[in-house]
Order: structure tokens, then C-alpha cells, then sequence
């Protein structure tokens, strides 16, 4: 099955380096490729693609914002954003706007294209760093959640399992319960957190407080 991939990345150099991997690649197809926010807006829709490789700092806009307003429109899309920032307001705010991957501009290609591999089979494909980061946010107490989402215990250890990247199969073999339950677990957690995804679902359920993982 073929892949297809569209990139917005204002950086021309980049841009072309990651048209080229994606291009080359067996089982990808290049749809387009834009370095303005107003581009992305007009084609994008139309173009339709399986995933789009983000930048999060454009020039007109944030990569960020972009991923919210193309999400409504594209559903079945899955937005990676490929970007310089490691911090944890970055992170949760482009998980929260519905990205569903987040990789660092050191990415390898062969990293890139297995992430993009990843994400299109239900992944959510993160660089090591910023993977160290979510997993080490839930050795703290978790933050985010709204007074009121009212979680019960079973459904915050579901969802702690399925932050730390597990599958639903596998949450339901480590928790000894079957795939059905699981997965009205996932349904009820969505309803009270209003979310529409597992990577919303995490940021508001822990947003990374870098203070705690990198102390001054």
C-alpha cells in the first residue's frame, strides 16, 4: 500500500531534503510540498494525503495552529510535526492540537520514514527525547486533568499504559483484561476529557512540567 505525504516546512533547504527522502522512498508517494502556512490552507484539503510532515515555526503562522484548523477539515489525516523544539509547552500544544507524532530536525531518514510507516499503520512515533519526556512526566504527579473529568482509577492506569505506547492488545494483556474492555475504557476517557484521540487524550492528561524534569 502506498503512503502518501505532503510537507510544509518553510526552510527551503530542509523542505527539498525531505521531499527527496519521501520521494525516494518505496511505498511513498510525494504530494506536494509548501513553505507558507497560506499554501498549506489552499492545498492541502484537496491534496488529501495520509500524513503531513509539519514545521511547528512557519513564517505567517505556527505549524501548531495549522495541524488545529487542517484537522477539522482532513479527520483521517495524521500530522507529524518536524521541528527544532523540545520543550514541553511545544510538545503538549501540538499533541493537543491533534498531531499525532512529534520527531526532532536531527531526525535520521531512516528515522523519518519509519516514523512515517509508524504513524500510518496507529503509531505515534516520537525522537527518543521527546518519547523520555512524556514516559518521565508520569513519574510525577499528573497535571491537566480537569477538576471535573472524574476518571476513575482503571481508566487513568489505561491511559497511563497507552501514553507510554502501548497498543490496545497490549494494554489489555498487561492489565489481564480483554480488547472490548479496553476499548470502552478508551470511549468513556474520551467523553470526559473531550478529546478525539489518544495523543489529545495524553496532553491533557499530562502536561510535561519541564521544571520537574530538568531542574534549574
Amino acid at each position: 500500500m502506498t503512503i502518501s505525504v505532503c510537507i510544509v516546512e518553510d526552510d527551503l533547504q530542509t523542505r527539498k531534503i525531505l521531499a527527496g527522502w519521501i520521494g525516494t522512498a518505496p511505498g511513498f508517494e510525494l504530494l506536494g510540498d509548501w513553505g507558507s502556512a497560506e499554501n498549506a490552507l489552499a492545498r492541502l484539503p484537496e491534496a488529501r494525503p495520509d500524513v503531513v510532515l509539519m514545521d511547528i515555526n512557519l513564517q505567517a503562522a505556527s505549524g501548531i495552529e495549522l495541524v488545529k484548523r487542517l484537522k477539522v477539515q482532513l479527520p483521517a489525516t495524521q500530522f507529524v510535526m518536524v521541528t527544532v523544539y523540545q520543550d514541553a509547552d511545544h510538545i503538549y500544544d501540538a499533541l493537543a492540537a491533534g498531531a499525532t507524532g512529534y520527531l526532532l530536525k536531527e531526525a535520521s531518514r531512516e528515522e523519518l520514514i519509519a516514523a512515517v510507516e509508524d504513524v500510518h499503520q496507529g503509531g505515534s512515533p516520537m525522537s527518543s527525547r521527546i518519547a523520555r519526556k512524556v514516559v518521565q512526566s508520569f513519574t510525577h504527579s499528573p497535571v491537566g486533568i480537569p477538576a471535573g473529568a472524574g476518571l476513575s482509577a482503571r481508566e487513568e492506569e489505561v491511559l497511563g499504559l497507552l501514553a507510554r505506547g502501548y497498543l490496545i492488545k497490549e494494554v489489555a494483556d498487561q492489565l489481564k483484561i480483554s480488547i472490548p474492555t479496553v476499548k470502552t475504557y478508551v470511549r468513556r476517557m474520551y467523553e470526559k476529557l473531550h478529546v478525539r484521540s489518544r495523543s489529545q487524550a495524553v496532553a491533557k492528561y499530562a502536561r510535561l512540567d519541564e521544571s520537574k524534569t530538568n531542574p534549574a
